[in-house]
């Protein structure tokens, strides 16, 4: 078998526990929940996207590690660090197509943690790290959020734009203030007050029960 191919454990799909947590959230924004280690990448992308409460507008990779960390020689040569994209995106030699690779193989490769990163331009980087792992039944759901902090961000020009609008929301003698207020009415459905810290776990699952 390919070694980028879905594994599965003693022939038997397993439950991964992980906790993703966007890397740079101050205070935290993080998630803990359980999906099937054999979820191809391309359905991971979509957990991670109602998870968070992305728009899916974006492009996105999966890598074995922090892809921008710096890299440091290995026996003189510079590791390479392994991604994952749409098929339709790959277009280097060494990229990799999502759709044919799996969660517990993505983790399997990773040195300690994974990443997803989300809208090049915005880099929204999720680490990815598992937690526990126990054999899946016929009950098991795809995925289930148990627990997390914080609501995701607006996909508003990264955490320095997404700060600015929430310095925003928060004082009404801001000169934004009206303009931002309207936006994220606009954005969330909603004109009740944006409460960053809120996050409605049952509305998550709702939503990856209609996904997946």
């Amino acid at each position: 078998m390919d070694k980028f191919a879905a594994r599965n454990i003693d022939g038997s799909d397993a439950v991964l526990e992980v906790r993703v947590e966007l890397v740079g959230s101050v205070p935290t924004i993080w998630r803990q929940f359980e999906i099937r280690g054999s979820m191809a990448l391309k359905q991971v992308h979509k957990v991670l996207q109602a998870v968070f409460g992305w728009e899916d507008v974006h492009l996105h990779r999966f890598t074995t590690d922090d892809p921008f960390a710096p890299l440091r020689p290995v026996n003189g040569e510079i590791p390479e660090v392994l991604q994952w994209l749409p098929r339709q995106e790959c277009e280097e030699p060494g990229d990799r197509p999502e759709e044919e690779c799996s969660l517990d193989q993505l983790l399997d490769l990773s040195s300690g943690a994974a990443f997803y990163e989300y809208d090049f331009g915005d880099s929204w980087l999720h680490r990815i790290e598992l937690t526990s792992r126990w054999p899946a039944n016929d009950d098991t759901p795809p995925a289930l959020l148990i627990d997390g902090g914080r609501r995701g961000p607006l996909e508003s020009g990264g955490f320095p734009g997404y700060e600015e609008i929430m310095d925003a929301l928060a004082d009404p003698s801001h000169p934004g203030h009206a303009e931002h207020s309207a936006w994220v009415a606009d954005m969330t459905g909603s004109d009740k007050p944006f409460d960053p810290a809120f996050l409605d776990i049952a509305a998550v699952n709702l939503a990856l029960a209609e996904g997946l």
